[in-house]
């Protein structure tokens, strides 16, 4: 690169110079700057953003100092602003718009202005420097010139003035132009100014604002450099402890070492208990199997009684009635439903028996009464309740006396009568009912020389021994019904299930899934496949077309329920499922008696005792029933008996039934 002029001061040499260090900076790595000025290299430095251009011997022939373009000012105040490539408008079009971008446009043009207001200086500077050196020498010529020499001189300067005036009115157009230029680059400070003020005062805030967080920060890091302190010290007391622990724990060593010998002790200890629960539960065991074989044979010794030619039911006076009833004490009336029958509890020839009056509203003819006791002096079956006498006089007939009253108490009634206190019936208690109540319909349908109906079934006319053994009553005449009354007793039997399942009355039939839905929870945890079965069986008894339901007889209903009888009583005797034992106990009966008066196994008192093996007295039938089923152990001790031979307790006898007589006696 060639110098030819060099001077600090003009415009065109700083230009040059200015150039001369834009490429030095900007010229690629692969190429080297070489300056000549007057036939010598020149090399250029720059320090202190100062540039220096020396000889080759370190003379320094120019020194430049960079100027602040306007772009460069521009970029200061806008430094954020993206560079853009779009077209100037016109000053006047722009002065309405004075963002950053706006800045940016016209960034160009402000500097080319303001690059040609300096060049202008310099020239007009330069100019007058110029004709400061001519005047001298205008006014040196003017004294030697002739007057036509100062003719002409005058006209050249007075051409010069003129082209000097036209110069000055085009000057005074661009400066008119340059003065816009100037307002509109003003205006565009001034609004970039107040920009730049807000930006200031928000940073300010922003100063003010971060300050706060950074006070807060201090406060909060002074809290936790107090909580540290806190946790040191917390920490220091935990050692403590922890060596405090350390100490216990040794000292617990030897304790344990005592604890484990008093363990082992107690290890001997528990199994020697296991070894008694085991021997209890065998003995609970043989109570269960004793309780249920008092139920089967209670029912079945009953009815062989019944059977036995010795037995004979007889007519009875009104006196005898009267006296049995205490001129028919309200005390002895009961109740059914929770309310008050026609039936009275009475004692006759020490025998507790139920007493059924017919009033004269409902008192059949004396034909129609003595055919109803024929045929229930006929009847004998374990499940069907059995008639002891009857009164002509008084239109009434004597029934045996069952101790826990009807299935609807036992099922619906919340409040029991203050002399009966019970528990709710267990599921397994409920199937074998209606499998007892089942096999009295059946012996009833296949009854010689014709069938009988038991008509109206409802959980009212089912009644319940002490040992809840089932019997059912209340025969309908055999003059007064057809074939049809067989089926209403089995839809009769299939609502009565429905109540036996669920523990309320059903309004209409309903689906299985429903019913299963609404088990009675208080009967225990109901087998679920059983209680579907049962369900479905009283499903199909309540269904409406039984007689086109050819195979829907008593002998299929009997067999159904004895599956599902059999089902349950497996399903007991594996422990699978718990049955609970009801407790029915009538208080009237049994507070006073003697405890040596009552037979082990009936738990009723003995008619006949006779002395067993293992020195204990048993009601005859009920020992003999034991022995009859294979047991050879005894049922209170459950130990082998050593003969089978029973003795007649005639002294037991003796005092057994002078208590009776005393009891029986009225009150002087």
């Amino acid at each position: 690169m060639s110098l030819t002029f060099i001077k600090s001061s003009a415009w065109k040499s700083r230009t040059a110079i200015s150039g001369s260090f834009y490429i030095l900076h900007h010229k690629p790595d692969f190429c080297e700057l070489f300056v000549i000025y007057g036939g010598r290299l020149l090399s250029l430095r720059e320090e202190n953003n100062e540039g220096f251009i020396e000889d080759d011997r370190g003379n320094t022939i120019a020194k430049f100092t960079e100027r602040n373009g306007f772009r460069s000012l521009l970029g200061r105040i806008f430094p954020d602003s993206p560079t853009n490539g779009h077209s100037t408008d016109s000053p006047s079009s722009s002065r309405s718009n004075s963002s950053p971008d706006e800045w940016e446009k016209y960034s160009e043009e402000i500097e080319q202005y303001v690059n040609q207001m300096l060049a202008f200086n310099e020239e007009e500077e330069e100019a007058n420097y110029k004709a400061l050196e001519e005047n001298p020498a205008d006014s040196d010529m003017q004294e030697n010139m002739s007057g036509a020499e100062r003719i002409e001189a005058l006209k050249l300067k007075i051409q010069r003035a003129e082209e000097a005036i036209q110069l000055n009115k085009q000057e005074a157009n661009l400066n008119k132009e340059r003065g816009a230029k100037a307002e509109w680059a003003i205006c565009l400070c001034n609004t970039r100014i107040m920009q730049l003020e807000i930006c200031l005062s928000e940073e300010v805030q922003k100063n003010a604002d971060l300050k706060k967080e950074l006070d807060s920060r201090k406060d909060e890091l002074f809290e936790l450099q107090g909580e540290v302190e806190e946790k040191r010290s917390k920490l220091n007391s935990i050692l403590g402890l922890q060596r405090e622990l350390s100490n216990k724990l040794q000292l617990s060593s030897s304790a344990k070492s005592r604890a484990e010998i008093q363990l082992e002790k107690a290890v001997q200890t528990r199994t020697e208990m296991v070894r008694e629960i085991e021997e209890l539960r065998g003995q609970r065991d043989v109570i269960q199997l004793r309780i249920e074989f008092c139920r089967e044979k209670d029912a079945i010794g009953s009815a062989d009684r019944m059977n036995a030619s010795s037995f004979d039911y007889r007519e009875f006076t009104a006196a005898e009635i009267s006296a049995a009833t205490e001129d028919f004490s309200e005390d002895l009336r009961l109740k059914s439903r929770g309310q008050f029958t026609n039936v009275y509890k009475g004692h006759i020839n020490h025998m507790t028996v139920a007493i059924k009056m017919y009033n004269s509203a409902n008192a059949p003819s004396q034909e129609s009464f003595i055919a109803k006791v024929q045929i229930l002096s006929q009847i004998r079956h374990p499940n069907i309740v059995a008639m002891i006498g009857f009164c002509s006089e008084l239109n009434c007939i004597i029934f045996e006396y069952m101790h826990n009253g009807c299935l609807h108490d036992a099922l619906f009634l919340t409040e029991r009568s203050s002399r009966v206190r019970n528990k709710a019936l267990s599921w397994h208690t409920r199937i074998r009912i209606a499998a007892e109540v089942c096999s009295a319909l059946g012996f009833l349908h296949n009854a010689l020389p014709k069938p009988l109906i038991l008509g109206n079934l409802s959980p009212s006319k089912i009644i319940l021994d002490r040992n809840n053994v089932a019997k059912v009553y209340g025969l309908k005449p055999p003059w007064s019904y057809d074939n049809s009354d067989r089926n209403s007793d089995i839809r009769a039997f299939g609502n009565l299930m429905l109540q036996l399942l669920s523990g309320r009355n059903w309004a209409a039939p309903m689906d299985a899934s429903a019913i299963i839905g609404d088990l009675d929870h208080s009967a225990g945890e109901w087998p679920l496949d059983l209680a579907t079965e049962l369900c479905i069986i009283a499903i199909r008894c309540l269904s409406t077309d039984q007689d086109i339901d050819k195979e829907l007889d008593i002998g299929w209903l009997m067999s159904e329920i004895n599956r599902v009888k059999k089902k349950a009583d497996q399903l007991v005797a594996n422990g699978e499922y718990a049955s609970a034992v009801e407790d029915f106990i009538d208080t009237e009966d049994s507070s006073n008696v003697p405890s040596a008066f009552l037979c082990p196994i009936y738990q009723d008192v003995m008619q006949n005792p006779h002395l067993a093996a293992d020195g204990f007295s048993y009601e005859l039938d009920a020992i003999e029933g034991w022995l009859r089923t294979g047991h050879d152990t005894s049922p209170m001790t459950n130990l082998r008996l050593n003969h089978t031979l029973l003795t007649p307790n005639h002294t037991l006898r003796t005092l057994i039934q002078d208590w009776q007589t005393r009891r029986s006696a009225p009150p002087s």
